[in-house]
């Protein structure tokens, strides 16, 4: 349509909408200027007119992504939920946080919030939510008991870190939490100070009588974590009970031990209980002890669970809850799997994030290596000789695991190892003695990467790369801790999936890490685009699944892998906590 016949349309147009306006002029008597009518209704016919006659806009190789990812990524949200049944068919929704006694300090109620949102900048903690406790800078100030401060200190806790000084402010508060940090960044502390906090002042006030119990529950992947998160509980508790503070009592659920003497530690009433989600299950169905009286609820290391297919337990969980309880979520990944499975029992929930989701401790420097897999053997030898111990070395195969442990003590090094193959109590001693530096070196599968906490490791050996980065992060993320510097060494060739070394490479430039000439020789398909801005799906850099920096959600190797065993295997109900662990 050329501006010719766009013109006689138009007057066409005017000529109708005048007699039409004239009419009505007359029938109502009104008195408006219908030459202003006409211009103000013109450019909307013109518009009508361009519209028709314009094609439909052809979607940019940008856009073209960003509507798969966001399909992938609904087809990817889990089918259920944490809301307990009986809260959906009653209908009940909780719109208000959880209430506490606990207010910050006068002085930083006082502090204008735009003030405190810089400090968070300074000190690179994002956050997300409505009404966001301030960030306190000590311990004390946070108004834990004197004897709980003390404790800390034995335990080489002085000031709190990044996401202590703001996750432990919103937990106090009574508000859902989710908290996002890299390893080593304190996590632990976060939920279970204040947790043993809320447990004081309850004994204070009513003490807890046979059977009773928990107040407050701790869900986490592996067995190993709950162990460690049980001795911390147990440690601080302890030292509490010596200075003339209530008893507060902890319980291990997790599977490899007897469950008959994990029965009889709720027969004086727990305030604490630590657990893997099959063995949790097994005991809340068989009527062991309720959540009756739980307001306080952990998942850590949450995005692992779902990963591991823990979606059945968790729901199965949540629906023994009778009232509305406090819930903390912690992951080392981006947040939205996480949001979808908590909605619903999420009530106004803070998001705290400290750096990026998924990024590597700027303390390791990381050394990468090309290795011909005859030699690995000789070159961890090698690579035991740049620091002293401890040394963790990781292998994906537990038949690896085992010849690198045969292999180090035939050369007269002290070595442990674990794998799912191991009974618990093998695993166990191996853990303990590593812990307390009876063993220079222990060898494990990834088993040990996730959220084992131990002092002083001051070497990663990764015997080969991990399946995807977010294991690899996990793994030199044992090193360098509590501001010490640590050292990962990893060997790779060109049997390495080429995804992963595309993350691999990005994440070697995010942490400002020299890149070896390995990486720069091999030819890496990067997808478009990989490192930007915030995009529609809500992920800043890379894949929205695994925060791999080098491709995106539709090629990444994780899901790929999750999908994969999903296909092809049923699920153990323990994972790799049971029997036939894959670890």
């Amino acid at each position: 349509m050329n501006e010719e016949e766009i013109q006689k349309t138009l007057n066409k147009y005017a000529l109708k909408r005048k007699r039409l306006l004239e009419e009505e002029k007359k029938k109502n008597e009104l008195e408006f200027d219908l030459e202003d009518e006409i211009e103000v209704k013109r450019p909307n016919v013109v518009a009508e007119i361009i519209k028709e006659q314009s094609p439909e806009p052809i979607p940019t190789v940008q856009e073209t992504q960003a509507n798969e990812e966001k399909k992938l990524l609904e087809d990817l949200a889990p089918t259920k939920g944490l809301k307990t049944v009986a809260e959906f068919a009653k209908g009940v929704i909780y719109t208000e946080p959880m209430k506490t006694n606990w207010r910050p300090p006068k002085s930083h109620r006082k502090q204008d919030p735009e003030e405190w949102e810089k400090i968070r900048k300074q000190q690179m903690i994002l956050t997300e939510g409505e009404d966001i406790p301030p960030i306190i800078e000590s311990f004390q100030e946070m108004k834990f008991p004197k004897q709980m401060v003390d404790a800390f200190r034995k335990k080489g806790i002085i000031m709190p870190t990044p996401i202590q000084k703001q996750g432990m402010p919103v937990a106090l508060s009574g508000r859902d939490m989710i908290g996002i940090a890299s390893t080593g960044a304190g996590k632990t502390i976060t939920f279970c100070a204040p947790l043993i906090a809320f447990c004081l002042q309850q004994e204070m006030n009513l003490r807890f009588g046979k059977d009773e119990g928990p107040y407050g529950l701790i869900i986490v992947p592996s067995r190993e974590l709950a162990q460690q998160i049980y001795d911390v509980c147990r440690e601080i508790c302890y030292e509490l009970y010596h200075n003339n503070l209530p008893d507060i009592k902890s319980a291990l659920v997790i599977g490899g031990q007897n469950m008959n003497d994990q029965k009889r530690q709720f027969g004086f009433g727990v305030h604490i209980v630590v657990a893997t989600p099959g063995r949790l299950r097994a005991l809340l169905n068989a009527k062991v002890f309720n959540l009756e009286l739980c307001r306080y609820i952990v998942l850590d290391e949450a995005d692992r669970m779902l990963d591991l297919g823990f979606e059945d337990e968790l729901s199965n969980v949540f629906s023994h809850f009778k009232a509305q309880r406090q819930t903390l979520l912690f992951s080392a990944t981006m947040p939205r799997k996480i949001q979808n499975f908590a909605k619903g029992a999420l009530v106004k929930p803070i998001i705290v994030n400290i750096g990026r989701a998924g990024a590597a401790s700027l303390n390791v420097t990381q050394d990468i290596t090309y290795v011909r897999k005859e030699d690995k053997l000789h070159h961890i030898l090698i690579s035991l000789q740049k620091t002293a111990p401890r040394v963790l070395i990781f292998a994906e195969k537990k038949s690896d695991v085992d010849t690198i442990c045969e292999f180090l003590l035939t050369k007269g090094v002290s070595a442990a190892s674990i794998h799912g193959d191991k009974d618990q109590d093998e695993r166990h001693e191996a853990v303990t003695l590593f812990r307390k530096g009876k063993r220079d070196v222990l060898v494990a599968t990834d088993i040990a990467s996730k959220g084992l906490d131990f002092d002083d490791v001051r070497h990663v050996i990764n015997f080969d790369m991990p399946e995807d980065i977010e294991n690899y992060v996990h793994r030199i993320g044992r090193t360098g801790r509590s501001g010490r510097k640590g050292l990962s060494t990893t060997f790779i060739n060109r049997k390495a999936d080429l995804t992963t070394l595309a993350d691999l490479k990005q994440l070697l430039l995010e942490a400002g890490q020299e890149l070896p000439e390995i990486l720069k020789e091999m030819t890496i398909n990067e997808p478009i685009e990989v490192i930007s801005n915030t995009d529609d799906n809500g992920q800043g850099n890379g894949c929205a699944y695994c925060s791999g920096l080098g491709h995106r959600i539709t090629n990444c190797p994780k899901l790929e892998n999750i999908q994969r065993k999903q296909q092809n295997f049923g699920r153990d109900n323990e994972g790799f906590y049971g029997s036939s662990s894959q670890y």
